[in-house]
């Protein structure tokens, strides 16, 4: 997907090309902060990988994992609706890039509502759980992670609501032929800009749930 402009004219005025000026500077702003997120969000998810096997070779008192665990049917399910959402946004990507913005909002609607399914089954899990969180080791690491987790989640979910949102006006051939006017091409492209951050950002969320669900469901 085209994210940048080509360099203005000669004739453009000064206030075109300042608008050309801080349109590039927004286009660079979503790519660098889509990078920076994930780079965030890496920190943050790795101290509870750093804590959840610190405190499993630890396992003071023989208390690292108290029996009974989470439901392990639950678990998987918000783990496939997360890899699952993120796998469809993922392919019909492909096909607005073509001009088929139909195509991909219908696809994203589906993404969008496996999301919240999932965060949904996710707050159930959390109020239903068969342990406290100071039942031990596991239990602490589990009630850390995954409220933080879920309200990310939520956050990009409402995030690929906006997008759908904002692709509503932009004709589909906008996404295949240039604009008539710097105007609506600006438009596009930082449409374009800010659905491949969000692409970035969600794929690794799918990522790290699924790391997330190796760890408290399969390894223990």
């Amino acid at each position: 997907m085209a994210e940048t402009t080509s360099q203005p004219s000669a004739s453009l005025s000064r206030a075109e090309e300042e608008a050309a000026f801080y349109h590039e500077a927004a286009l660079n702003s979503a790519w660098t902060g889509a990078r920076l997120a994930v780079g965030s969000l890496c920190f943050l998810f790795g101290s509870f990988v750093f804590a959840f096997f610190y405190l499993r070779s630890l396992n003071s008192h023989g208390r690292w994992f108290v029996s009974p665990g989470p439901k392990m049917w639950l678990g998987t399910l918000i783990m496939v609706l997360i890899v699952v959402s993120a796998a469809v946004q993922w392919l019909v990507l492909q096909r607005i890039k073509a001009g088929n913005k139909s195509v991909w909002q219908a696809g994203a609607a589906v993404a969008l509502v496996l999301g919240l399914a999932a965060v949904a089954f996710q707050v159930y899990e959390l109020i239903s759980l068969p342990f406290w969180p100071g039942n031990g080791g596991y239990a602490s690491c589990f009630v850390g992670f995954y409220p933080v987790f879920l309200t990310i989640v939520f956050v990009v979910m409402i995030w690929l609501e906006m997008l759908i949102m904002r692709s509503r006006p932009i004709p589909p051939i906008s996404f295949v032929e240039q604009p008539p006017t710097y105007a609506e091409a600006f438009a596009v492209q930082r449409f374009q800009a800010a659905l491949s951050g969000f692409t970035v950002i969600w794929n690794f969320l799918a990522i790290v749930g699924f790391i997330a669900w190796v760890l408290f469901y399969l390894v223990k």
